[in-house]
């Protein structure tokens, strides 16, 4: 690999400069030392020649500016205007769409994109004048402006996890409380994550190591807009970054319409089942819709990217997650699916839903009592619940990830740890950390009002509402996410892997409280939602340090949006319910069936009606995952002596936690997300790069944002030009009735087909339950 050296090195030819250079390279190694020894970092390239004025990570050099203009405008009218104005639109739109379904949801890079032309535009016509002393309008709209506003439409522009506890008690429960119980649920769980996200800076975004891989797709986009020009892009000739995007976004765009309208077994391009559609063993290996995805090709770009842009995750990472997809999915799961374990025969073998012991949907409805809590006659007369082999086998990994990530955390990053919590933020050895250094820092007190404020508006909630969830299991809630978001959050600074805290966060719950299902949801958001926003925090405070937007600003647009965002969402959430007829049931006629609402809700009966105690629990159908918290402890211990015996062995680049947490999206995700997300990675991040390194350094994370900005505007499009008009009556017997519409679906991997049917009035399964 070629080491990327300033233009005026590489022609320099005088003994001084060359004397000189030796000079810079041998400080900038011991600095550059002092960073990386902490642990044994696999992003860093420790071969290559490392410069003390730029990042020694070939990513972070490709993709963020390695200079600074502290004079630049930052926290402009515009900025709050336009970021306001956003902060109110994108989520109120994907509140609106998240009950419907099919959905649309319009994401923070969409935000990005329109910002600059409407940017430039108030740059270019709005007078240059001053209201109260504050200028409308300070000069050429700058790309630190445009960061500030990204941030503001996109801290909050997905629906609020506590939204689905709102919708849930009205629609599942009968509970309907006023607006002050709903903004402070809301509120408390989305900002307290952020308190803890200010305590977590100087862990997870100061240190150089915490590289944040997506926030460098965010940043190559930035600096493509805004044309800017640093060392780090190399020196490769072609075509410019710009013309770059615009070609590859508008190639993305128009191609989108195909596997996402016209010709939709592009996507679902599981060849192999046309071939045998009725072979029920074929399709389960090789489909993609309840199998395992082993046709191995996609043309859709949505769904390769589904899991995360492959372009922007670290090979060595994406390979972690290939060989434990590989391992669990390919060899572990049809072992287990064609034994019989667990009854899997008689359901598909991978399925997103649960199932009683007649083959057919769980329904909930069949073992409650009209206030929801568990008829323990009904559960025993009708049935145990069952998942397929996929859905369960996703539990005992969840179980392994989390005691892998405390272990992996204890034996790998305590060094660091420790030195990061003794180093003062101005102290770091990079260069970003020290052109960081001339902006003052959030005090630690803004953080502590944010956590007491938003801890009392918890309280509250609880407490005068009936929500039979105590003060006791509310702070230990927070106790489990705080715990994990530093151990979570350096794994996913490092590989772009978040490990969740769903599963466990319902097991604990269930367990201590069980028959409280609105006490698990609130358990469970507390407990999960404060440590994802927490890191949804860091990773905007690490985009801002790389672009270099002063933190106390970033704070307060974060805060800021957040607030406006999460009220709006609660209005129109409130607007909907008053004004959309039958808003929530299974035949709503406009497609607002609240597909997310009826998951959360049955995961509340599943996990806080009939509790983790009837489905593992020693003697139960599920009792052998539990071992899975056993194998995450043991694991990462024996990488660690491995590594230590022979220390350059291919198992320093093992990172047991993202091999059980890697495929943890699935579900909602299935095999085939998977697949063709490892093979892009692979030719991009392990080939391209190594082969035509300058290329990659030029063009990479470009042509990510590209890939996803079009596939964003095209969905967009699609949905409200061909979907939403006519409630997707448009081409009902025409296109989308077409062989290649239906050819994907029209087979028994389309009908999620188990390999043993039951005969009318059949069951499976134990006597006793």
């Amino acid at each position: 690999m070629d080491p990327i050296v300033t233009d005026e090195r590489s022609t320099s030819s005088s003994s001084s400069i060359q004397e000189k250079e030796k000079i810079d390279v041998e400080r900038a190694a011991v600095k550059v030392q002092d960073v990386v020894a902490d642990f044994d970092d696999p992003n860093i390239d420790k071969d290559a020649i490392l410069l003390e004025d730029d990042s020694p990570y070939p990513e972070v050099r490709s993709a963020v500016a390695n200079t600074d203009d502290p004079s630049m405008p930052v926290s402009s009218l515009r900025v709050w205007v336009i970021g306001i104005i956003w902060a109110i639109i994108i989520p109120g739109m994907n509140q609106f769409f998240f009950f419907r379904f099919p959905s649309v949801t319009v994401g923070g890079i969409v935000a990005q994109l329109i910002s600059f032309p409407v940017g430039r535009l108030w740059a270019r016509v709005v007078p240059n004048v001053k209201i109260f002393g504050v200028s409308l309008n300070p000069g050429p709209f700058t790309v630190k402006e445009h960061v500030l506003i990204t941030i503001m439409a996109s801290v909050g522009s997905g629906s609020a996890y506590a939204t689905d506890i709102v919708a849930v008690q009205r629609v599942y429960y009968n509970q309907i409380y006023n607006f002050g119980y709903q903004w402070m649920v809301v509120m408390s769980t989305q900002l307290i994550g952020f308190s803890i996200g200010g305590i977590a800076r100087r862990f997870l975004v100061q240190p150089p190591s915490m590289i944040w891989p997506a926030n460098l797709v965010t940043c190559a986009l930035f600096n493509t807009l805004h044309s800017q020009v640093y060392a780090g892009m190399g020196n490769r000739g072609g075509i410019s970054r710009e013309r770059f995007f615009f070609y590859a976004f508008l190639g993305s765009t128009c191609w989108y319409f195909f596997p996402g309208y016209i010709f939709q077994a592009l996507s679902f391009f599981n060849w192999v089942c046309w071939i045998a559609p009725n072979n029920v063993v074929v399709n389960q290996l090789f489909g993609y819709s309840s199998g395992l995805g082993m046709s191995l090709v996609t043309f859709d770009w949505a769904q390769i990217a589904y899991i995360g842009s492959p372009l922007a995750t670290p090979w060595w990472a994406e390979a972690n997650v290939a060989v434990g997809f590989v391992f669990f999915f390919w060899i572990v799961t049809p072992i287990l699916y064609y034994t019989n374990a667990w009854y899997s025969k008689f359901m598909p073998i991978s399925s997103r839903t649960s199932f009683d012991r007649f083959g057919q949907t769980y329904d909930v409805s069949r073992i409650i009592n009209e206030d929801a809590s568990l008829n323990v006659a009904k559960y025993e007369a009708y049935s145990p619940l069952f998942l397929s082999t996929t859905f369960a086998l996703s539990y005992g990994l969840s179980f392994a990830s989390i005691t892998a990530t405390l272990t992996h955390t204890f034996l790998y990053f305590r060094k660091q740890i420790w030195v990061q919590s003794r180093r003062s933020m101005s102290e770091q050895p990079d260069i970003h950390a020290r052109l960081m250094s001339k902006y003052p820092q959030v005090p630690e007190w803004w953080y502590a009002i944010i956590f007491l404020s938003m801890f009392v508006f918890g309280i509250i909630s609880i407490e005068v509402w009936n929500t039979q969830f105590p003060v006791w299991a509310f702070v230990l809630a927070l106790i489990i996410s705080f715990v994990y978001t530093i151990p979570i959050g350096m794994i996913q600074a490092i590989t772009n892997q978040q490990i969740g805290l769903n599963v466990i966060t319902e097991l604990i719950i269930g367990y201590a409280l069980p028959g409280r299902p609105i006490a698990m949801m609130m358990f469970k958001t507390w407990g999960y939602i404060t440590m994802a926003q927490a890191l949804t925090f860091t990773s905007d405070f690490k985009l801002g340090h790389y672009m270099k937007i002063p933190p106390r600003p970033m704070f307060w647009s974060q805060v800021v949006a957040t607030v406006v965002a999460g009220t709006v969402q609660l209005g129109v959430q409130a607007w909907m319910f008053t004004n959309i007829d039958g808003l929530c049931s299974p035949d709503q006629p406009n497609g607002f069936i609240c597909p997310s609402t009826q998951v959360f809700g049955t995961a509340s009966i599943i996990w806080g009606v009939i509790g983790p105690a009837r489905q593992f629990s020693p003697g139960q159908i599920y009792y052998g995952l539990v071992f899975f918290f056993i194998i995450g402890i043991g694991c990462p211990i024996a990488g660690y002596l491995i590594t230590l015996k022979w220390p350059n062995s291919f198992m320093k680049y093992v990172n047991f936690p993202v091999i059980f947490s890697g495929t943890g999206l699935i579900p909602p995700a299935t095999a085939f997300n998977y697949v063709p997300w490892s093979i892009v990675g692979f030719v991009f991040n392990y080939v391209i790069r190594r082969r035509h390194f300058s290329w990659w350094t030029k063009y990479n994370y470009v042509l990510s944002a590209a890939l996803d900005s079009g596939v964003a505007v095209a969905a967009i499009l699609i949905f409200f030009i061909l979907q939403y008009p006519d409630n997707n009556g448009i081409g009902k017997n025409t296109i989308q009735t077409w062989w290649g519409n239906t050819v994907s679906f029209n087979n028994a991997d389309g009908a999620a087909a188990p390999l043993i049917t039951l005969a009318p009035g059949g069951s499976f399964g134990p006597t006793k339950w």
